[in-house]
């Protein structure tokens, strides 16, 4: 069972900065750790700076520079959120000028998987390796929309810790007691929390997500051309983006390789906080 780390403090104490882009985006974000290139993270859907699992965050910042943000319209950021994953990965763009970030790492999560492989389609210079986790290419088929069940647990106007719980975990006793946890470790920030996000962020997300999934085989080709190392994770039993096309990304992208994590769904990363930060670290160590 996954249990709360007590040197979970670093992500909970780092203060909300808020940095101007060419876009016109006032971008709400965070910066712990240290060491280049730094890791950029990538959100999920409906997510913004508190939705990340601060023992996640603090594992990955032991030997490297961590940045979250707010893309354009999400949490304290200003704007609009586009209703494209080219739009969104065009504003993360220019979030990542204004902070003169020139070589990066990207950790891309659910939607922020999809904006980060758009990214590195886009912008390849500026990536030198790449972390999806519960991500699928555009065009396959079946992710055009989530099942009833999925989005009506995470995309209602209130918040819905059971429905959270219910997509971002198992069914078992120690996921979901690890999800319990995870959101304990969320809510453990009393001060200085970022806005929740809005209904208009969470309509053009959905919209980018139905697009990026409208089936087209020949759009399946596009990852093909991320030519740099790629770590692609899921859970087991993630009902909102299933295993299979971590599978199926890891066969298009030349220079993928793929874990999946046993007895977890979409929230997977926070629930096996521990492992996937080392594995990511691992992967992020390795030797060009």
């Amino acid at each position: 069972m996954t249990t709360t780390s007590p040197t979970t403090a670093e992500y909970i104490a780092s203060p909300n900065r808020v940095l101007s882009a060419a876009n016109g985006i006032d971008h709400a974000y965070r910066d712990v750790g240290e060491g280049t290139p730094p890791l950029v993270l990538l959100q999920h859907f409906r997510g913004n700076l508190d939705n990340w699992d601060p023992a996640l965050i603090d594992a990955l910042a032991t030997d490297r520079r961590v940045v979250t943000f707010d893309n354009a319209g999400v949490g304290g950021s200003t704007g609009t959120t586009p209703s494209t994953i080219t739009q969104l990965a065009i504003d993360a763009i220019a979030f990542l000028e204004a902070m003169e970030l020139d070589r990066v790492d990207l950790l891309g999560f659910s939607i922020g998987s999809f904006v980060a492989q758009e990214i590195a389609l886009i912008r390849p210079a500026v990536v030198r390796r790449l972390v999806l986790a519960s991500s699928a290419p555009q065009g396959a088929a079946g992710m055009h929309g989530w099942a009833p069940e999925v989005i009506e647990a995470v995309g209602a106007p209130a918040p819905n810790p059971d429905g959270y719980l219910s997509v971002f975990f198992t069914r078992s006793t120690a996921s979901r007691q690890s999800g319990v946890e995870a959101l304990g470790r969320m809510a453990a920030r009393t001060e200085d929390r970022d806005k929740s996000t809005s209904w208009q962020t969470r309509q053009a997300q959905y919209d980018a997500v139905c697009a990026w999934g409208i089936p087209d085989h020949a759009l399946l080709q596009r990852v093909s051309a991320i030519d740099l190392p790629v770590f692609v994770a899921n859970g087991d039993s993630d009902p909102m983006i299933l295993p299979h096309y971590s599978y199926l990304l890891g066969g298009l992208i030349p220079q993928a390789q793929v874990k999946i994590y046993p007895d977890s769904a979409h929230g997977f990363l926070f629930q096996h906080h521990a492992e996937f930060a080392g594995d990511v670290e691992a992967f992020l160590s390795a030797a060009e």
